[in-house]
């Protein structure tokens, strides 16, 4: 039983300026801006949105995720990676004449942060096709090149495919009508709260009114938790302590992961919720995002110490 993860790979560069921006930006000199900033440490990490959630999913299940995604000629370690991680690399295409997806990213001492982003091979995402996909269970649509999002989304309507519309930081590619369709197409739609208000703004819709088109809107609130809204009624997830909070990058699609996982399984929305929100507690402890580690039972274990009961 599959689920295909509709979504992007990318490398992402992590740097840290140790210094601040505005010591070295002068506000009536930024129509000639012209600066450097040395970044003695950096990290390169395995990452983009499909990547991510495929990881986490593998944690849970390690015969679940099928990560769909164009890649670039640079491709080798991350195949390497997934490869010893045993996440399933059958529909990641490769693009000879492009590179993958890349995010540049430098933080400084007061959290401020540049990132410039490449997208590379993912503008090619449309070359793949969700017809040829077999064994697929439910999906989900994570921010990808706009032809693919679109595409997709349409694939699996016409597959008869159940799947998650994730626009993320994609959000803005998309036009009122267009994310419309999204939702007419979609069985389920997930958001942060930033985005929720974007969508909102863009559909003049509200949560009740969206939740007449799909199963379930699910509304992410970071340290607040979650909202899951039903036809029936409104779920609210608690979040999740973590042991530290050391890297928010990639919270959001270990919490997805933990939503296709309850889905797949056919578990209820309270407890689905819980999954998901524990699940990026334990992502937020560790820097990147797929870096953190955990065995089924192991995360069983911690699921029952937080809420008394077990799935």
């Amino acid at each position: 039983m599959h689920v295909l993860i509709c979504g992007s790979m990318a490398y992402d560069h992590i740097m840290v300026f140790p210094d601040q921006f505005k010591n070295h930006i002068l506000p009536e000199q930024v129509h000639i801006l012209n600066v450097s900033f040395l970044v003695p440490k950096m990290r390169r990490e395995f990452g983009g949105c499909a990547g991510n959630i495929a990881y986490s999913l593998s944690l849970l299940d390690d015969s679940m995720a099928l990560p769909m995604a164009t890649v670039g000629k640079d491709f080798d370690p991350y195949a390497y990676w997934m490869d010893k991680k045993k996440i399933n690399r059958t529909y990641i295409k490769v693009i000879d004449d492009a590179f993958t997806g890349q995010a540049f990213i430098t933080t400084d001492m007061d959290d401020n942060q540049i990132t410039a982003f490449h997208p590379g091979a993912m503008n090619e995402s449309h070359q793949n096709k969700i017809a040829a996909i077999d064994d697929c269970k439910l999906g989900i649509i994570a921010p990808d090149g706009r032809d693919g999002m679109l595409l997709h989304a349409a694939q699996f309507a016409a597959a008869g495919i159940p799947f998650i519309f994730d626009p993320g930081q994609g959000l803005p590619m998309f036009s009122g009508e267009e994310l419309s369709q999204f939702i007419k197409l979609a069985t389920w739609v997930t958001v942060n709260d930033y985005e929720w208000q974007m969508l909102q703004e863009k559909l003049r819709l509200t949560a009740t009114e969206i939740t007449a088109q799909v199963e379930a809107l699910i509304v992410t609130y970071g340290g607040d938790g979650s909202i899951i809204h039903t036809k029936e009624k409104q779920i609210s997830i608690p979040c999740v302590e973590s042991t530290s909070v050391t890297d928010p990058t990639g919270c959001g699609d270990a919490y997805r992961a933990g939503l296709l996982y309850g889905l797949v399984n056919a578990i209820d929305w309270e407890t689905t919720g819980r999954i998901a929100s524990l699940l990026a507690s334990i992502k937020i402890a560790q820097h990147g995002t797929q870096n953190h580690f955990f065995t089924l039972d192991e995360f069983k274990i911690k699921f029952e110490k937080e809420f008394g009961y077990t799935f």
